[in-house]
C-alpha cells in the first residue's frame, strides 16, 4: 500500500523548498521527494579545483544536445537544488517583464498576471530569505510594498570605486540584492564571513540563502513534513480517467517504491519537471501527462549570458565581489531601441580557474604574467534575455534520456551591451584591451550544458491550448498536479530568477492552503 500525503513534492529548490516551508505550519502531510542527498560538508565545498577543475559536485548526467552529440549539464542534485551553487543574487523581475517586450530578436510574451500580483509574494520571498538591498539606486527597480530586510552588503575598496567610477560616468550602478547571512554591523554575530568562495560554491558554514538552509531545514522541524533523500521520480501514474495523479514512482536507494498524495507538485528544475512529465505518457496523455496543448518541454530558455573579467589597473584584493549592478541599458538606450539586459559582478576569480592557460597568455603577454592576472581581475556577469521558441525545447530520446535542443536567439543585444560595457571601462581603471571570456579558462565546451537560469518549459497561461498550466500552476489536463519551479515562467527577463521562483512557490502556496481547507 502507497503511503499517503496531502502534498507529495517532487524537488527541494527554490520551488519544492519554499513551497514546503509555506505548507509546513498548516499541519498538512507533506512528503518531499528529492533526487540528491545533503550536500556533504567538506573543505571540497570551498576548494576552487575541486569545485570548477574536478567537478565534484556536479551531476553524473549525460544529455543529449539537438545533434544527438552527448554532455554533462552543469547541474547539482543536493538537498536544496541548484540554490546550493547559486550566487544568491536575489532580483525581482522588472515591472515591464511581465507584459509584452519588443526584442531586437522578437517578441518576449506577456504573462498572465502581472507584476502587481507578484509583489506581496516578492516581499515575502526577500524577508524569508534575508535579502540585503537598498531601495531607490536602479532606475529600472519595480515599486515595492515594503525596504529591503536587511541592509546592502557593502562594497569592498576596489568595488567602491568602481561604484564611483561608473555613477560619475553618469551610470547608474546599484547595491546587488543578496541573500547572504551577514552581519556587518556586528560580525561577531555574522553567520556570513564574506569569503571568497561562494558564488558558485556551497556554503561550508550555511550563512548563504539557499532553500536547504531557509526552508528545508525549518519544514521538516514539523511532525507532518518528512523528506525523503536520493529518492529519483521517475513517473507519475493516473487514475483511468487520467484527471488524477494517483502514484508518484520513485527510485529510492535502488528500490522503486510508490507515493500516494492528495495534490503533487512537480518542482524537479525545468529540464527534468518537463521530462517528469514526458515520461509519464498514458493512453490518455499519449505525448505525456498534461501535454495536451503539446507544450511540454517547449520554449526553454536560459538567458544569454556572458561572463569576463577585465584587467584592473589597481591589484583588486576584494573578497566578496557580488555586490554591485547596473541596469541603465536593460530596456535599451538612444541608440539601440531594444532590451539589452543587467550587468552584475559574479564572484572573484583565482588562480586555479584559469586552466586555458594559453589562450590567457597570449590575450595577456606580455602586459601580465599570469600569476598577477588574479591578482588584478574585476570580474563581470552580462545577462541578456533569450526569447521562448517551440523549437528550443526539451525532448526524450528512445532511451529515455534528455535531449535538449537549443539554438540562440536574440543575440545582437548581448553584443550592444558588452560594447557599452567595453566603452566605459577605460573610465573605470581598467585595461580596455584586456577583456577576457570567462569560457577561456572556465571547463565548460558546450554553452547549452550552463543550465544554471533554465526556465520555461512547462508554461502557465490562460489559454489550454497554449499552455501546460493554469494561473495558480495547476495543469489544465489535471485536477491534482502543479508545478512551481521556473518551468512555469513564460519569459525569464534579463534578471536572476531564483527570486521569482521563490515568490511564486508563496504564491502557489497561499492557493495551496485554501484549497486543503
Amino acid at each position: 500500500m502507497a503511503d499517503e500525503y496531502d502534498v507529495i513534492i517532487v524537488g527541494s529548490g527554490a520551488g519544492g523548498g519554499t513551497l514546503a516551508h509555506r505548507l509546513a505550519p498548516t499541519g498538512k502531510r507533506v512528503l518531499i521527494l528529492e533526487r540528491g542527498d545533503w550536500l556533504p560538508r567538506e573543505p571540497e565545498n570551498w576548494d576552487a579545483t575541486a569545485v570548477f577543475v574536478d567537478n565534484r559536485y556536479v551531476s553524473a548526467d549525460t544529455w543529449y544536445d539537438k545533434d544527438g552529440k552527448s554532455f554533462q549539464p552543469q547541474i547539482h542534485y543536493f538537498v536544496g537544488g541548484a540554490t546550493k551553487f547559486y550566487g544568491a543574487a536575489l532580483y525581482r523581475l522588472r515591472e515591464r517583464d511581465f507584459g509584452e517586450l519588443k526584442h531586437h530578436g522578437g517578441l518576449s510574451p506577456a504573462w498572465p498576471i502581472d507584476y502587481s500580483v507578484m509583489e506581496p509574494y516578492y516581499t515575502r520571498a526577500e524577508q524569508l530569505y534575508q535579502v540585503h538591498g537598498a531601495r531607490g539606486e536602479d532606475p529600472t527597480e519595480p515599486p515595492a510594498s515594503a525596504p529591503y530586510p536587511f541592509p546592502p552588503v557593502s562594497h569592498e575598496p576596489r568595488i567602491q570605486q568602481l561604484f564611483d567610477d561608473m555613477a560619475r560616468a553618469g551610470l547608474h550602478p546599484f547595491h546587488a540584492p543578496s541573500g547572504i547571512m551577514l552581519n556587518e554591523a556586528e560580525p561577531a554575530f555574522s553567520a556570513c564571513i564574506r569569503c571568497a568562495t561562494c558564488d558558485g560554491f556551497a556554503c561550508l558554514v550555511h550563512a548563504k540563502s539557499d532553500a536547504e538552509v531557509i526552508a528545508v531545514r525549518p519544514a521538516i522541524q514539523h511532525d507532518n513534513v518528512t523528506l525523503v533523500r536520493n529518492a529519483h521520480v521517475t513517473r507519475l501514474e493516473t487514475d483511468a480517467s487520467g484527471r488524477t495523479v494517483t502514484s508518484v514512482v520513485a527510485n529510492v536507494d535502488g528500490t522503486e517504491q510508490r507515493f500516494s498524495g492528495a495534490i503533487v507538485v512537480v518542482s524537479a528544475g525545468a529540464v527534468n519537471s518537463a521530462r517528469l512529465l514526458l515520461a509519464s505518457a498514458t493512453d490518455r496523455h499519449p505525448n505525456g501527462l498534461g501535454n495536451s496543448s503539446d507544450q511540454v518541454g517547449r520554449n526553454y530558455v536560459f538567458h544569454n549570458s556572458r561572463a569576463f573579467l577585465a584587467v584592473s589597473k589597481e591589484k583588486n584584493d576584494t573578497r566578496f565581489q557580488k555586490t554591485l549592478g547596473m541596469n541603465d541599458y536593460y530596456f535599451g538606450d538612444d541608440d539601440f531601441e531594444y532590451p539589452m539586459g543587467n550587468l552584475q559582478m559574479v564572484g572573484k576569480s583565482s588562480a586555479p580557474m584559469y586552466r586555458g592557460e594559453k589562450p590567457l597568455e597570449t590575450k595577456l603577454a606580455p602586459t601580465f604574467l599570469l600569476g598577477d592576472v588574479a591578482e588584478h581581475a574585476i570580474d563581470f556577469w552580462l545577462s541578456v534575455e533569450d526569447l521562448p521558441t517551440p523549437d528550443n525545447r526539451v525532448t526524450l530520446n528512445g532511451a529515455g534520456n534528455v535531449v535538449l535542443s537549443y539554438t540562440p536567439n536574440n543575440t545582437e543585444p548581448m553584443e550592444q551591451l558588452y560594447q557599452r560595457v567595453k566603452k566605459h571601462l577605460s573610465h573605470l581603471g581598467m585595461h580596455p584591451h584586456h577583456l577576457i571570456p570567462r569560457d577561456v579558462y572556465m571547463k565548460n565546451d558546450i554553452p547549452v550544458a550552463g543550465c544554471a537560469h533554465q526556465a520555461g518549459t512547462v508554461r502557465f497561461g490562460t489559454d489550454p491550448a497554449t499552455s501546460v498550466l493554469d494561473t495558480d500552476c495547476k495543469a489544465h489536463d489535471l485536477d491534482n498536479l502543479y508545478v512551481v519551479d521556473t518551468s512555469f515562467f513564460p519569459s525569464i527577463g534579463a534578471v536572476n530568477p531564483a527570486l521569482t521562483a521563490m515568490a511564486n512557490a508563496l504564491r502557489v502556496g497561499d492557493h495551496l492552503v485554501a484549497r486543503l481547507g
